[in-house]
């Protein structure tokens, strides 16, 4: 089963997501199929290729609930 996570980069207390789409069974920081964007928790920067994310979910990707949450964010941002 494909999952859409978060990978993390950065060194300590300076974090730093890639968020990819990876195997359910792989590790946190193992190979990921594709990356679809990257989140700054410090800047709280957030970019995802809305595309390619839409394409995964609607292939059976599932989304982490972390993953989820900030999909809901980024849309409330854009309406607002």
């Amino acid at each position: 089963m494909l999952k859409i996570r978060l990978k993390k980069l950065g060194r300590k207390n300076k974090p730093f997501y890639r968020i990819v789409l990876m195997e359910n069974l792989s590790k946190r920081d193992g190979k990921s199929i594709v990356e679809l964007g990257y989140y700054d928790p410090i800047s709280k920067s957030l970019n995802i290729d809305k595309i390619s994310l839409h394409k995964y979910i609607n292939c059976g990707a599932y989304p982490t609930d972390t993953i989820r949450h900030l999909i809901y964010k980024m849309i409330d941002e854009m309406t607002i």
